[in-house]
């Protein structure tokens, strides 16, 4: 019923409602799972992903037109041109310009729709060599490209922003062209809209992979189903088709090779990073205890060993001074960081080289135009228009003036927290501290950007972070339904972040009350430390002693 009713522009309140029941239904089913067994609830969160996943595939998208540009970009790159030397708008792409994409006449009353200069009736003298299909192409010449003798038509596009370049990083545009090529002739977003059902799947069928390593597999497959159930997937990885489903497949990913193959973990997250931006948040989270001094060499089970007593140095009645202290823990910590950090760089930077050597325009398009659009420079305009630095408006008015530099700081403490005191078993928890904090101090007004919070809740297990993705509903949704309605996005998050608070405050008071640690040869919980263990480190199981017959 979400899906099959516009009412996103006519009634955004009535579409809030079914959301609050969407939400209300995924939170019975994701408790009354917990009950299952480990086999039988990971045929329940695989069949219900696909099932969830295909209700997004009712309607065309319903709250987001972002799917159109995707679709743009691909055909773009199958003419041979480069997604970012043109805007949409430009009279040297009008060759290229699909009737559903670019309308015309009384097709432009729908909402959604932005004006763009009509097509000329022969192409321009500096038009692109490439813009003009061949005839035998499979779309044909459009009509509007042959002379007309009439007035000309007013023509629109469903595109939003198509005065400016594209702004999505090389994977993603490397998945639209793949899309573009694989779809059948004549559809429109259908194929965009199947590929995000694949992507939230495949993203559920890595997370229960991983609770199979996990020492409660029980409870990790039961955690799979707040991503493959949430209904944040189907409304924005499927029926948008929102390309942040690829980033966050990617993410998961490498989060769960880091543990064990940090090269690797690097090449996922760094590919995560090329689709969409958003998941570099991720990164200190799968650096975390890299700054611990005694975490060396236990980031991997396999290979932790028991360190031998090793001689006194000669100088060994002198302390170490402080310089000499930090400078062997940097020197620790260079080797992990650097076995993540260079390939993510490399796999970014190898994406962007072909767009580079391919384009004459910037390759970073309009990211800087859409920073200041969205409110995050200092002294911008839109934030208080688009409700930025909600919370930390409640302590100050005009928070646009001063709030990248606290914001700045708080994120480099919480840094700081996860390299130093994180655990390198588990970096997709300081990945959700990290990135859920910058949702809290940014307020980001689309809720599909939440996508990758609710997947490193579905890792970790803290539920109450999914709150971000309601409050980022109740910003983009809900306040369309209020006059003036900037407050019910203040209140999303601020009811987001007290969640948040209590949650961890029931958790400590639950470890402070816990009993003491069991004995050298018993079970330990998921994530929990072996006694004896430094801290921050994986859990090991203990083995089993061989008795003599």
């Amino acid at each position: 019923m979400t899906f099959r009713r516009d009412d996103f522009h006519t009634a955004p309140g009535v579409l809030s409602l079914w959301y609050a029941l969407a939400w209300g239904l995924f939170a019975a089913a994701a408790w009354t799972v917990r009950r299952l067994g480990a086999r039988h609830a990971a045929v329940f969160v695989l069949v219900g992903s696909a099932a969830v996943a295909a209700t997004g595939l009712l309607a065309p998208p319903r709250t987001s037109t972002d799917a159109y540009r995707y679709a743009w970009d691909g055909r773009v790159q199958a003419a041979g041109i480069s997604p970012y030397d043109y805007a949409p708008e430009d009279p040297a792409l009008a060759p290229l310009r699909d009737p559903w994409l670019f309308p015309k006449g009384s097709a432009c009353h729908g909402p959604d729709r932005a004006p763009v200069r009509p097509a000329p009736g022969s192409p321009t003298p500096d038009a692109h060599p490439r813009a003009n299909p061949a005839p035998d192409h499979p779309h044909g010449t459009p009509d509007h490209t042959r002379g007309t003798s009439g007035p000309a038509e007013p023509q629109c596009t469903r595109l939003n922003r198509p005065a400016v370049h594209t702004i999505y990083p090389p994977v993603a545009e490397g998945y639209f062209l793949l899309v573009h090529r694989s779809a059948p002739s004549g559809s429109t977003l259908l194929p965009l809209q199947t590929g995000g059902a694949l992507l939230s799947v495949a993203t559920t069928a890595v997370l229960l992979a991983a609770a199979r390593r996990r020492p409660d597999p029980r409870l990790a497959t039961a955690r799979a189903a707040l991503w493959a159930w949430c209904p944040a997937v189907p409304v924005e990885a499927v029926n948008n088709a929102h390309v942040d489903a690829l980033g966050v497949l990617l993410t998961v990913a490498g989060l769960v090779a880091v543990p064990r193959r940090r090269a690797l973990g690097g090449v996922l997250l760094g590919a995560a990073i090329a689709a969409k931006l958003l998941p570099a948040v991720t990164l200190p989270g799968a650096l975390s205890g890299v700054l611990a001094t005694n975490t060396t060499n236990t980031t991997n089970p396999k290979t932790a060993k028991t360190p031998k007593a090793a001689k006194a140095p000669k100088n060994a009645g002198s302390p170490a001074s402080p310089i000499t202290r930090i400078r062997r823990a940097a020197a620790a910590a260079m080797r992990p960081a650097a076995a993540i950090v260079l390939p993510a760089a490399a796999v970014v930077a190898l994406g962007y080289l072909p767009y580079v050597l391919l384009s004459r325009s910037s390759v970073l398009g309009y990211l800087t135009g859409y920073v200041a659009e969205e409110g995050y420079e200092t002294g911008s305009t839109a934030a208080d228009d688009k409700n930025r630095y909600a919370l930390l408006r409640l302590l100050h008015p005009a928070p646009e003036s001063w709030a990248l530099p606290v914001v700045a700081a708080v994120l480099l403490m919480v840094v700081a927290w996860v390299l130093l005191r994180g655990d390198p078993g588990r970096p997709w928890r300081g990945a959700l501290v990290v990135t859920g904090t910058a949702f809290l101090l940014m307020t980001p007004g689309y809720p599909w950007y939440a996508l990758l919070v609710v997947a490193l809740v579905a890792l970790d297990g803290r539920w109450e972070w999914l709150g971000l993705p309601l409050a980022g509903v109740a910003q983009y949704v809900t306040a369309r339904a209020v006059d003036d309605g900037a407050w019910v996005g203040t209140l999303g998050y601020a009811v987001a972040g007290a969640a948040i608070m209590t949650g961890w405050a029931v958790r400590a008071l639950r470890a402070a009350s816990a009993p003491p640690p069991p004995g050298p040869h018993a079970e330990v919980p998921d994530g929990a430390a072996t006694p004896g263990s430094p801290p921050g480190s994986p859990a090991i199981r203990p083995r089993r002693r061989r008795v003599p017959r």
